[in-house]
């Protein structure tokens, strides 16, 4: 490997392919461009006085930290803040400013993120339990 490939790689880490059935069972995932390792987490896990965090997303693309599995809770979660950024340029801002008043957990971005991604497992489950009865 080359020293620019490596050079990317500690950048933005590398790109993760998401598995056939998380596609399947959620296909709004398709928008989003998966990368495993680079700075983001680690800047992210800094923030919040730690070594890394298990996601970051930025734009299109969610930054998985080292070792972070691929659970549908935290794709629909990251995925939300996907479609928080398509709202506006100023999103980034909007979501510290929640960070500084509220607190991470309060953050009024954060709390959408956790309510999306819990409805919307609620109905894959449902949809499936439906199917097999």
């Amino acid at each position: 490997m080359g020293r620019f490939a490596k050079l990317t790689r500690f950048i933005v880490g590398e790109p993760v392919e998401l598995p056939k059935e998380l596609r399947a069972r959620y296909p709004e995932l398709d928008i989003v461009t998966l990368r495993q390792g680079g700075i983001p987490p680690h800047v992210a896990g800094w923030l919040f006085g730690q070594r890394s965090v298990a996601a970051i997303t930025l734009w299109r693309t969610i930054f998985l930290g080292e070792g972070t599995a691929l659970s549908p809770d935290l794709l629909l979660h990251e995925l939300r803040h996907v479609e928080q950024f398509g709202r506006g340029k100023a999103f980034p801002l909007h979501y510290i400013w929640q960070s500084l008043r509220h607190g991470y957990h309060r953050n009024r971005y954060e709390v959408d993120a956790r309510d999306y991604a819990s409805r919307r497992l609620a109905e894959s489950v449902g949809s499936r339990t439906s199917k097999e009865g």
